[in-house]
């Protein structure tokens, strides 16, 4: 009798989904600054794969997130088990910090790795980001096609960019830009009364409603506007800003066997092609982009993405950060 109830009580948990996962043998928590519909999607794939992990998440900004983890840190338990998010420094530092846990997906060879000089297992990229220009369509007639087109009347006074300060993606769009086209660039912005915005979502809002004509936007900001009808266009200038949001493994978690069947997965096919429906370039080469990113290539995008010394982005982001806001706002 004892044997029939339990195989009644097991039949269950896998049929109802909620049941399923209070009946879970493993657990998960992840902690990520992925937008809810995509990590939403992710996680509701992974327990069609995985009904015996019971998974869940946290979604907020990555500054909120890593405040989270140092008040847990103090208190003598960090509770997620995984991080995902787009602040790539972030993850140097807890590497630094001995808070990660090596390890090497098993479809580590599948993937696209923009980490690759000091790749050790302590991170891996799960998907690339990139900024580009987006524009107003009603406001600018002419296509931007190189970053210097900012600089040209029609953007007078009307060019954003996010607060670095406040953006992680914003901070190194300016950094990359700054490598790649030295300070100079920050002067012409200046000279031509850029202004900086809030949020790298504000930034848009503030173009889609004519506010500004244009500006430095992330790609599934972007591409979701675009596709709710505003008068937006997304262009890449030869130079691509490609900035990757890393997943990695909190180490000493319990649930180490739950947390690297959650990033293999989230590196697998499956799991890319929403990522790349979500608005944003996969890590994978068998995964078709978005229509809207305006390259025809994960390969080519990767070759004329702007090299990252993300080392010395880390070292220099205080500074680059106060000089780049001081000579936007002239002071």
């Amino acid at each position: 009798m004892r044997r029939r109830m339990l195989a009644m009580v097991i039949a269950l948990c896998f049929s109802l989904g909620t049941v399923a996962q209070a009946c879970a043998a493993e657990k998960l928590i992840l902690y990520t600054s992925m937008k809810e519909s995509l990590i939403g999607a992710i996680a509701d794939a992974f327990t069609k794969k995985y009904p015996d992990v019971a998974i869940d998440y946290q979604s907020a900004g990555a500054g909120k997130l890593m405040a989270k983890i140092a008040a847990e840190r103090q208190s003598g338990q960090v509770l997620a088990d995984v991080l995902w998010t787009s602040e790539v420094p972030d993850f140097y530092n807890l590497k630094e910090e001995g808070m990660l846990e090596p390890y090497t997906p098993s479809n580590f060879n599948e993937l696209v790795n923009p980490f690759k000089n000091d790749y050790d297992g302590s991170f891996t990229a799960a998907r690339l980001g990139t900024l580009g220009i987006v524009y107003n369509t009603q406001q600018v007639k002419n296509k931007p096609e190189q970053w210097s087109d900012i600089f040209k009347p029609e953007f007078k006074g009307a060019f954003g960019v996010a607060d670095p300060a406040l953006s992680g993606t914003s901070y190194m769009s300016i950094s990359l830009l700054v490598n790649q086209f030295g300070w100079e660039f920050a002067e012409k912005m200046a000279a031509n009364d850029s202004k900086i915005g809030k949020g790298s979502g504000q930034v848009v809002d503030d173009t889609a409603s004519g506010e500004l004509a244009g500006c430095i936007a992330v790609d599934y900001i972007t591409l979701d506007k675009i596709k709710k009808g505003a008068k937006l266009a997304y262009v890449f200038p030869q130079e691509i800003l490609v900035v990757p949001s890393p997943v990695a493994i909190i180490k000493g978690t319990p649930n180490l066997s739950a947390a690297k069947k959650f990033v293999d997965f989230l590196l697998s096919k499956e799991a890319q092609i929403i990522v790349s429906e979500g608005g944003t370039l996969p890590v994978r080469t068998d995964v078709a982009l978005n229509p809207g990113i305006p390259v025809s290539s994960l390969d080519e995008a990767v070759q004329r993405s702007i090299p990252i010394d993300y080392v010395s982005i880390l070292a220099e982001k205080e500074n680059t950060i106060d000089k780049f806001k001081k000579i936007i706002q002239k002071k």
